[in-house]
């Protein structure tokens, strides 16, 4: 049996994933939306219903899937110790910058699009008059 990572890794399924994030749909409704063949889109449901990521009811002459949470707990679970170690690393650069750029507590943070703004008009202004 493949991997949780192999198996969410393949686009197709992580689209078909996508879409039932918001809804559970039926084979005909994920074909539709994602262009993709009746066979293509049976193959990988079966490969995440198999995997434990989807599951499915009968709805009279439909079957329709939805997303199990369970897999997803266990993958979100395994990932907080990474989100953990990003979380540290993001706070320590913010720390850095502040005592790179100190601000005093009433002066709002400039933009990007500001500073270049303003970084352009002092050296239009600093040019003026000079003859090339």
């Amino acid at each position: 049996m493949e991997s949780v990572f192999e198996i969410i890794a393949e686009p197709n399924r992580r689209a078909i994933l996508s879409l039932l994030v918001s809804s559970q749909q039926s084979v005909g409704e994920i074909e539709r939306q994602l262009r993709m063949t009746q066979p293509t889109v049976s193959k990988h449901l079966r490969v995440l219903r198999e995997a434990g990521f989807v599951e499915s009811t009968v709805d009279a002459q439909r079957r329709l899937y939805r997303l199990k949470p369970e897999p997803f707990e266990e993958l979100d679970a395994w990932l907080a110790r990474f989100r953990r170690f990003w979380s540290e690393h993001v706070d320590a650069l913010e720390r850095h910058l502040d005592r790179m750029h100190p601000l005093a507590p009433t002066t709002a943070t400039p933009t990007k699009k500001k500073t270049r703004r303003n970084r352009r008009d002092a050296n239009r202004g600093h040019n003026k008059g000079e003859t090339k």
